[in-house]
């Protein structure tokens, strides 16, 4: 039987209590186990980043996950930090340069809330820093306030677009999803595709138009993977991408490469 597939998280670089610490969610390290049968392999997010190239020829999918942190906005516009923003330049450092290494190597990758802005500005595009103060769109933030189980419920509807990935694992045009985050895609990036649009217009989630598996989603698929349908078939479909991976990988390992010729002649 072969081996679970291996996924790869990036880790948040944060503070607790006098030390900083790598971190990774336990939801999305959940999501990988229960809804992607794979196996999770934590990346640490360090400066100078590691090169990324070390990790990827190892694995057989990424999942960029959602955090409290945004990505400096001088990555993607000429506007400086705020004070009040909560950054973590250590996993821009490493998560921005994964992201076009990972999708030139054919890997999967599921990228989620602030993964899937990283997946954008990575390739060009650029984020809302405050959807909430740009008119026409809508307070996509939830309520610090309330239980986690009111948060992470299901807060508005979006469009999925006919033909696209999410249409055929919702076998329906719409869905309802949660809703935790203050920016949002403005310019989405060459090379991606819309899948999906929220009431208000925004974008939602994408997909690379050029083949292979890429999949960002602005809300978190990961919570309770196992209770919600459209969320579990979202990584039931990663987690079958990265397998194929995987097949792929073990097959280029097992072929022989080609002898040289010993007399003389060229081949």
């Amino acid at each position: 039987m072969a081996l679970p597939p291996l996924v790869g998280l990036p880790t948040d670089h944060k503070p607790i209590g006098p030390h900083p610490f790598l971190a990774v969610g336990e939801k999305y390290v959940r999501a990988v186990v229960e809804g992607a049968d794979a196996t999770p392999v934590l990346l640490p997010a360090l400066q100078p980043p590691v090169p990324p190239g070390q990790w990827l020829a190892r694995l057989d999918g990424l999942l960029l996950t959602g955090s409290v942190s945004n990505i400096e906005p001088y990555h993607y516009s000429d506007t400086p930090t705020d004070a009040d923003d909560v950054s973590d330049p250590a996993r821009d450092a490493t998560t921005l340069a994964l992201v076009p290494l990972a999708l030139a190597m054919g890997l999967p990758v599921l990228a989620i809330c602030r993964g899937a802005q990283e997946v954008n500005v990575a390739l060009g595009g650029s984020l809302h820093r405050r959807l909430h103060e740009v008119r026409g769109l809508s307070d996509h933030r939830e309520d610090p306030d309330d239980p986690l189980e009111a948060q992470y419920a299901p807060a508005h509807e979006v469009r999925l677009c006919e033909g696209g990935l999410l249409a055929a694992i919702a076998g329906a045009p719409h869905a309802r999803v949660n809703s935790l985050h203050g920016q949002g895609v403005d310019r989405l990036a060459a090379g991606l595709v819309v899948e999906a649009t929220a009431e208000d217009g925004l974008v939602e989630a994408f997909r690379s138009d050029g083949g292979g598996f890429l999949l960002g989603v602005q809300w978190h698929p990961e919570w309770q993977v196992t209770r919600d349908p459209f969320y579990l078939g979202i990584f039931r479909a990663f987690g079958q991408a990265c397998r194929d991976h995987a097949a792929r990988r073990r097959t280029d390992d097992a072929t022989p490469a080609t002898a040289a010729p010993t007399d003389g002649t060229s081949s």
